[in-house]
């Protein structure tokens, strides 16, 4: 990039929000269209949250019917149901039989998120589909096939960074070179707890805690990994070509199947990139690191917060405007670091589902989508099958989807 160019882009740096204003705009605004009616199937932590946010959108959305197999689940929903107006199902295909249902919000155990969704889109439904968008490479392969049979219906993949505007920006400056050339990637996402719930009497382990078990989950990989990764392939149009993935369960000895210890090594040949990413249960001091190292410059991320820290000579050309140093209005942090964004950020999940209401209206393709979602567990799975197999796993041809 050259030298005034770089300098010109300033304002990138300067004006807070530039990338996805128009989106920001449109969310403030009033809805356009009809609102959608929605069945939530899964109402554990996840569906609640979803619920939750989607009262918010009253105006865009309204919860018609929720599905849950667990009864103390439906029973926590229905304290929140003061003016009785939702209908309760415990076989998700009864909700999908109502006519009366537009679309529908998946946020089951993994292992449920494929033959829910394809019963969900042969049923008619638009799908808002929580990640990881299916529990194997199989079975991604199989939803791309058959999304491509109901073209009218909507499957969106609950990948939330492709919506926050944060991330929006930083991609953006990845494509503008503030970067410069990126060839590492450092992610973390540690936590000091078992990641159990407690059981209730009456139930089993694997039914409350499936995140332990291989049968229904993906582990650390598929529900706190994928979400850095998808960002990864979406901010570089890329997807890695090696994975090699070791971990164990070194920590808690409870009978968990799952790793509490996950390290993954994934090598982006195109761009001469190595992706780290790991996760812990046993240690919180570092909790979430996200960043991107280039030549120019690095990206440190939470996830609604960022500081991009230049190299010295791009410091040196951000402070110099036709030879004038100092003549930008940068504002740098004590660290030497420029904030990404000023505003306060709603979460992820609420400009994710503004799109879902957007794209069904008309019939549009959302960010996140079936192509995009495949391609998110075709590294997940890779990943495991590399830590529980200690194999390194490559890329095939047959994972080139469009």
């Amino acid at each position: 990039m050259k030298r005034r160019k770089f300098i010109k882009q300033g304002s990138l740096l300067t004006g807070g929000l530039f990338l996805h204003q128009q989106m920001l705009n449109a969310f403030a605004g009033p809805s356009a269209g009809e609102k959608i009616s929605m069945g939530i199937i899964g109402c554990g932590d996840r569906g609640s949250g979803i619920m939750s946010v989607i009262r918010e959108l009253d105006e865009r959305f309204v919860i018609k019917a929720v599905c849950d197999v667990l009864d103390f689940r439906i029973e926590g929903v229905k304290k929140l149901d003061t003016d009785h107006s939702l209908t309760y199902y415990k076989d998700y295909r009864k909700l999908l039989d109502d006519k009366t249902i537009d679309a529908v919000v998946i946020a089951t155990p993994l292992s449920l998120h494929f033959p829910i969704g394809s019963d969900a889109l042969k049923a008619g439904k638009h799908v808002y589909l929580e990640k990881t968008m299916t529990y194997n490479k199989e079975q991604a392969l199989q939803l791309v096939a058959l999304k491509k049979q109901f073209p009218r219906q909507i499957l969106q993949v609950g990948h939330q960074y492709r919506y926050t505007p944060l991330y929006f920006k930083v991609k953006d400056m990845i494509e503008k070179g503030y970067l410069g050339k990126v060839t590492q990637i450092d992610c973390r996402w540690d936590r000091n707890w078992n990641w159990r719930r407690p059981v209730p009497e009456g139930y089993t382990d694997k039914q409350i805690n499936w995140r332990m078990y291989k049968e229904f989950s993906g582990g650390l990989p598929a529900e706190l990994l994928s979400h850095q990764i998808d960002f990864i392939n979406w901010a570089f149009d890329t997807h890695p070509d090696e994975i090699f993935a070791t971990g164990g369960i070194d920590f808690y000895k409870d009978g968990r199947e799952t790793y509490d210890n996950v390290q993954a090594l994934l090598r982006y040949n195109k761009e001469g990139m190595i992706g780290n990413f790991g996760a812990t249960c046993a240690n919180a001091r570092e909790g979430y690191i996200f960043k991107l190292k280039g030549s120019k410059g690095t990206v440190s991320l939470l996830p609604h917060d960022g500081i991009f820290y230049p190299e010295n000579e791009a410091r040196k050309e951000l402070e110099t405007v036709d030879g004038v140093t100092g003549a930008t209005k940068i504002e740098w942090n004590k660290d030497g670091g420029i904030p990404i964004v000023k505003e306060k950020l709603k979460d992820g999940t609420w400009y994710a589902l503004q799109e879902f209401h957007k794209v069904i209206q008309e019939n549009g393709v959302p960010v996140s989508n079936v192509i995009t979602g495949a391609t998110t567990a075709f590294c997940v799975d890779l990943i495991n099958h590399s830590s529980f197999n200690h194999t390194i796993e490559h890329w095939k041809p047959e994972f080139n989807i469009s």
